[in-house]
């Protein structure tokens, strides 16, 4: 069961590895509720200082394995670009750190599982920052699956399409760098499948590439045993919607614009009557429920939760690892990996 409160009694210190957007969002919104963040990284002391002056961060250390060894540090958070995730999980691990790790969670299963794997042999928690997974909205959309509100689930349809930086050095561009619209922003929808459906039993994906290799957009169907399916897309350069239906046989729940965000959903009936309206606003940006979550299960002395358990994250992973296959997208890192991709 996932924390819907959001917040810490601040005994379990954090340390911030990145010094980038994402981090300090992140940074934000555990100050923002009372979380205890004692120290970030850097590759260079002037950005960790810059940080740790911006945010109030007591200690600003000038290497990320500084960080990793602080020993006023308990968890640390993985906030560097994806093709680093890998490398600075399993830095901060071995130094006997618990990790949250940015989505998406490696470039690839291969390294996903190394990840999980070492966590779980040193007792420690490992997990995806799908900061989604813990809002309270999708908290009560799975109550309402659970309680059979919609019947039999038939359909997941869920879309992730933003106009960004089309600069070709700009890391969305960039394939040294993991870009395209997949990892960044399919993740999300990819996710969200998972986590109402579970794994498919088959994928069929289509993509078109930018001029520098990476996928502009991608769109995928999910297919399931019982003639379940899921339909998700994703776009780097136009933006959408950005709304997500699950469709059952004895109703629908439609998730306002952006889905992935605090936002309201409707539950409607067969006929369009409605159910429920599901209004609930959050404090800072929301990404305070997936730290409670990395909380709750260090005080539980558990290295897995029931919302998103490692295994899921690999299997996500793994999920992406055969679109990319699909859609002939390769990254350096799948080389290291052995150089296969799940088919």
């Amino acid at each position: 069961m996932a924390p819907t409160h959001g917040t810490s009694d601040g005994t379990i210190r954090w340390g911030i590895l990145g010094t980038g957007f994402i981090a300090g969002l992140q940074t934000s919104d555990l100050l923002d509720n009372g979380f205890a963040v004692q120290a970030v990284g850097s590759r260079s002391l002037e950005s960790s200082t810059a940080f740790s002056q911006q945010y109030g961060v007591a200690t600003a250390h000038g290497s990320y394995e500084d960080l990793v060894a602080d020993p006023e540090v308990d968890v640390v958070y993985v906030a560097t670009p994806h093709p680093f995730h890998h490398a600075h999980a399993l830095l901060a691990l071995n130094a006997g750190k618990h990790v949250l790790v940015e989505k998406p969670f490696t470039m690839n299963a291969a390294e996903a599982q190394e990840i999980v794997a070492l966590a779980e042999a040193k007792g420690l928690v490992a997990l995806e920052a799908m900061w989604t997974r813990f809002l309270p909205h999708m908290v009560r959309i799975r109550e309402i699956l659970a309680a059979g509100t919609l019947g039999e689930v038939r359909k997941v349809v869920a879309s992730h399409n933003q106009n960004l930086p089309k600069d070709p050095a700009h890391r969305l561009n960039d394939p040294a760098l993991g870009g395209g619209a997949l990892l960044d922003l399919g993740i999300y929808p990819i996710s969200f499948a998972f986590d109402v459906l579970g794994t498919p039993a088959t994928i069929l994906a289509s993509s078109s590439p930018t001029a520098t290799g990476v996928d502009r957009q991608t769109a995928a169907i999910f297919q399931y045993g019982n003639g379940q399916q899921a339909y998700v897309d994703c776009e780097l350069d136009a933006a959408g919607a950005n709304r997500a239906v699950v469709i059952g046989t004895d109703g629908w729940i439609d998730i306002e614009s952006i889905w992935y965000n605090a936002v309201p959903f409707t539950v409607f009936d067969s006929e369009g009557n409605v159910l429920e309206r599901f209004d609930q606003p959050v404090t800072s940006r929301g990404m305070q429920y997936q730290a409670a979550e990395v909380e709750r299960l260090i005080a539980a002395g558990a290295t897995s939760g029931t919302v998103l358990p490692p295994a899921e994250t690999v299997a996500v992973m793994a999920a992406m690892d055969q679109i990319r296959s699909q859609i002939g997208l390769r990254y350096a890192a799948d080389a290291l990996a052995g150089g296969a991709l799940h088919e």
